[in-house]
């Protein structure tokens, strides 16, 4: 039997061929075409057509084309699929044309190929993909929860890029204010496809090192480039390039594939779109409570009232709701929306998996992601930076102004540090050295308690790094050459269509990355901001000792 992608390809071909260059032509030839067009493929939405009147010869200007369309120009329809409601397409067709009856000079029909939902579905295996956003500690956090939650459902794992600081940002899930999963999705799907384009595409596991969680064979993970190389049928590789234009063919592709990735058309068994959001659901899993009772936490009258909002915050076992047995467990793809996470009034935003000791293979699992560690070149880059530049003991303070809880905390950070400080001298501290990771220029340290510091050369000795440094930009530079993020799964990337590029690594991403490395070696202490989920990240390599072990 012929392959559905090639019966695809033939429909364009055997198009052109009912519609032969003569001079006149009855529009329902047309329809013919169309509606052999539709029963040649397995699933359309509404049909669009446009017609343009164009010169035969690109010179000059148009020659006088007009709705008319004289004898010296063609009449071009063009025809676009898109999913929805399924449209009649002899009405579609009248609408724009004016009569069934009506004669042209001339038609040539142009077929756009559109995503291929039988391919898709027919793609082996179950996946999981999420929409994460704000900054990297962030996107890590839904990482972890992704891991976690694809194990539970017995999914591969679809990795995500990193993407831009606050690129896509959720909102408030205190306030019961977020953008709806669906939308969310798109944003993320649209911002990751721009990535691509831009050729700044990082993933995820080209940053954080997934080995020992590869080799532990019960996790399964594949690129967001190989899944969508395949899942949607495009060559990606077409998008980094010189050429601003990508072809129509391909743009329109992609935007099908983002909208029903991203729920706006759900397809049974293929795909299942969750509508699940921080403001309606607590996952849970395997907790000795009634599966959807009520979450502790509930929007108070005030806020009922104030944004006129009725929704209700459920617990729901994620194994019961989308496991074995589900409506979902059969969808080829389970979508799910932001997967953070965070403590708040005695509950948790939206995701509650923190033990399972009735599943000791998750119970292991929770334990191994509690920390995923930077891949080996940014964390030999920070050492070589501590052991070979700073040379010795020293403390570490997290002044960033980007940092969303800075704002908030800047006098207590700043507190925190004097008193360290303080600290120090009274322990005998000739020269303190001090790693200060900020991006706050020196120039700008006029009038604050750095600018003080830098100033008593006799008892300080601050070092930073930035982003025009050489340790930054070759290790930037190793990373991209590793290629970590497309050597995942079992798809090699050349059968998936993607080329090997060296795309340009944030310079500012890479020296957050290397500062954080350098402040798990601050053998002095480390002072950072409440809150901060870099701060968070910190601590979480110096507990589990990454400069020393």
């Amino acid at each position: 039997m012929e392959p559905q992608h090639s019966r695809d390809r033939n429909i364009s071909a055997s198009a052109n061929a009912l519609a032969p260059r003569r001079s006149t032509m009855e529009p329902r030839r047309l329809l013919s075409i169309v509606h052999r067009a539709m029963s040649r493929t397995t699933h359309f939405g509404l049909i669009r057509v446009r017609l343009e009147c164009l010169p035969r010869v690109s010179v000059g200007d148009n020659l006088g084309c007009t709705r008319d369309c004289p004898s010296n120009c063609k009449l071009q329809a063009s025809m676009y699929f898109s999913f929805g409601k399924l449209g009649n397409p002899a009405e579609v067709y009248t609408e724009l044309v004016g009569g069934a009856g009506r004669r042209t000079q001339y038609v040539k029909y142009v077929y756009t190929n559109p995503v291929n939902l039988t391919f898709m579905c027919s793609t082996k295996g179950k996946f999981l993909w999420y929409a994460p956003h704000s900054g990297f500690s962030n996107q890590l956090a839904e990482f972890k929860n992704a891991i976690l939650i694809a194990k539970i459902l017995n999914r591969t794992l679809i990795v995500p890029p990193v993407l831009d600081h606050h690129a896509v940002a959720l909102g408030s899930c205190p306030k019961f204010r977020v953008l709806n999963p669906n939308e969310l999705r798109y944003k993320v799907w649209n911002h990751s496809i721009q990535l691509l384009r831009d050729c700044r595409y990082v993933s995820m596991a080209d940053i954080v090192d997934l080995s020992p969680l590869v080799s532990y064979s019960t996790v399964r993970f594949v690129d967001f480039r190989t899944f969508v190389s395949f899942w949607c049928g495009v060559n990606l590789d077409v998008l980094c390039s010189k050429d601003e234009n990508i072809p129509s063919l391909l743009s329109e592709s992609l935007r099908q594939c983002g909208s029903l990735l991203s729920g706006y058309y759900g397809i049974s068994g293929c795909l299942s779109a969750l509508e699940d959001d921080c403001r309606t659901t607590v996952w849970t899993y395997q907790k000795d409570v009634e599966d959807g009772a009520l979450d502790s936490f509930q929007p108070d009258d005030q806020l009922k009232k104030k944004k006129k909002i009725s929704f209700i915050r459920r617990r729901k076992d994620v194994y019961k709701a989308l496991g074995p047995g589900s409506a979902a467990e059969s969808a080829t793809v389970l979508a799910f929306g932001s997967l953070f996470t965070a403590p708040y009034k005695g509950s948790e935003s939206h995701i509650d998996i923190h033990e399972a000791p009735n599943d000791p293979i998750i119970q292991t699992l929770i334990e191994k992601i509690e920390f995923l560690p930077f891949v080996p070149e940014i964390i030999n880059a920070g050492k070589k930076f501590a052991l070979q530049t700073i040379k010795g003991p020293f403390l570490c303070a997290q002044l960033r102004l980007l940092d969303g809880q800075f704002k908030n905390h800047h006098k207590a950070t700043f507190l925190g540090l004097k008193q360290k400080i303080e600290f120090l001298k009274q322990t005998g501290q000739k020269r303190i050295h001090v790693f200060v990771m900020t991006d706050l220029p020196m120039a700008n340290w006029t009038g604050s308690y750095l600018g003080s510091i830098a100033k008593d050369s006799d008892a300080f000795k601050l070092f930073v790094i930035r982003e025009e440094d050489d340790l930054v930009q070759e290790t930037a530079k190793e990373v991209m050459d590793a290629d970590h993020g497309l050597k995942l799964g079992s798809v090699s990337q050349s059968s998936a269509g993607i080329n090997k590029r060296h795309h340009p690594l944030s310079l500012s991403d890479v020296l957050l990355y290397i500062e954080e490395v350098v402040c798990s070696c601050a053998s002095l202490g480390f002072v950072g901001t409440a809150g901060s989920t870099i701060a968070e990240s910190i601590e979480l390599m110096r507990k589990h000792d990454v400069c020393f072990g």
